[in-house]
């Protein structure tokens, strides 16, 4: 479960060097992250995650690989420094702690399947919903940040905002997320591919 809760607690980031969009940037950058989200069908990627607790002098590292396949159907795989597996599929949570599984009927939680689903919006870089989240727009040289901050008040209890990074393509490149107590998870993608073909069998834990 630790993985799990370490991809769920967001993080704030200093925002002094970014320059704001105006309004019509802002509208023409939604558009086409939202046109490419879309067109996304599959994403594969490797992934590096920094857990950075205040208590603590050293971010916590670890890494693996991200599956998702439109809907719904994301898997991120843990492989360093441990192995573990959590798969998001049809409402359901399921967890593989090095060969101890577990599993969460998502749907008969209101938290989460709202932590599912903004997962699944923020893997594909389209959560610009005006209605939950408080959105604001930066750019810079190469690329573009996306602050959300949640409106719904039981929500802020436990993430204060996320921090999306765009390259020019309008793919997510990195995903920060903030605690209410400062402390945050840095998830960046490399090596990122689209719309390759994946079997179900991929989101089996």
């Amino acid at each position: 479960m630790r993985n799990f809760v370490y991809i769920l607690i967001l993080t704030v980031t200093t925002l002094q060097a970014q320059t704001p969009m105006t309004a019509a940037e802002a509208v023409s950058f939604r558009e086409k992250v939202s046109e490419r989200a879309t067109a996304v069908k599959t994403i594969t990627s490797n992934f590096t995650q920094r857990k950075h607790l205040g208590f603590l002098s050293n971010d916590i590292v670890s890494g693996g690989k991200l599956a998702f396949k439109a809907p719904d159907k994301v898997k991120w795989e843990y492989t360093e420094p441990f192995e573990y597996t959590v798969v998001f599929r049809d409402e359901m949570l399921y967890i593989n702690d090095s060969g101890k599984k577990s599993q969460v009927d998502m749907g008969s939680s209101k938290m989460f399947g709202t932590l599912n689903d903004l997962i699944v919006k923020s893997i594909r870089g389209d959560m610009f919903d005006d209605n939950k989240f408080s959105i604001t727009y930066f750019k810079k040289e190469k690329r573009n940040e996306v602050r959300f901050s949640p409106k719904d008040e039981s929500f802020k209890k436990h993430i204060s905002a996320f921090l999306i990074t765009f390259d020019t393509n309008g793919d997510v490149t990195g995903i920060k997320m903030t605690e209410p107590s400062g402390d945050y998870t840095h998830i960046t993608f490399s090596n990122r591919t689209v719309n390759q073909p994946l079997d179900d069998a991929i989101f089996t834990n």
